[in-house]
């Protein structure tokens, strides 16, 4: 019995396939478009957070000035209970979240890694890195507009608590008015 050894053969790397610099080109456009799309949307998020902290300092002081946050009755626990929430969702969506950014600039080895490459390969690996740019700060975006969706909705039971502890308060004064 014979037994024969081989060395193991290396199997050349597969080259990518030749991609048009035309087409290269056309599709880091439409990639950048999109990530300004994704800033886009983000100032709208920021907007929006803006608009739900004044409507939730708004609500604040509409029971502050009416008192009814001490009335002491549970429609007062759950207005304090809902402005809590609200508050604390928005701080949520307001504390910075990390966006990432394509190329990283802090790293020194990106000069010497990326102007290594040829000119197709330099795009090519920019397009990877833009749409793990985009995958990063999407859901980012997702738990802000998320988070203030949740807001909103607190808010708006809030508010709605509100007004029928001022309508209970109101039918309750009048009933105890003595008659004329």
């Amino acid at each position: 019995m014979e037994v024969q050894l081989t060395l193991p053969v290396e199997e050349p790397e597969p080259s990518p396939p030749d991609i048009s610099p035309i087409t290269l080109g056309l599709a880091t456009q439409d990639v950048r478009t999109v990530l300004r799309e994704q800033d886009e949307q983000s100032q709208i998020l920021t907007t929006k957070l803006n608009i739900l902290f004044v409507a939730n300092s708004a609500l604040l002081t509409s029971l502050s000035i009416s008192r009814l946050l001490v009335s002491g009755n549970l429609f007062s626990l759950a207005e304090i209970f809902g402005f809590l929430i609200s508050f604390s969702l928005l701080m949520r969506a307001f504390l910075p979240r990390q966006v990432a950014v394509t190329p990283n600039l802090e790293d020194s080895t990106f000069l010497e890694r990326y102007l290594a490459l040829s000119a197709q390969d330099y795009q090519l690996q920019m397009l990877v890195n833009l749409a793990e740019t985009y995958n990063a700060n999407k859901q980012r975006l997702e738990d802000v507009s998320q988070g203030l969706k949740y807001a909103a909705y607190t808010i708006w039971t809030t508010t709605a608590i509100m007004l029928i502890n001022i309508v209970v308060v109101y039918i309750t004064k009048s009933l105890q008015a003595p008659m004329l």
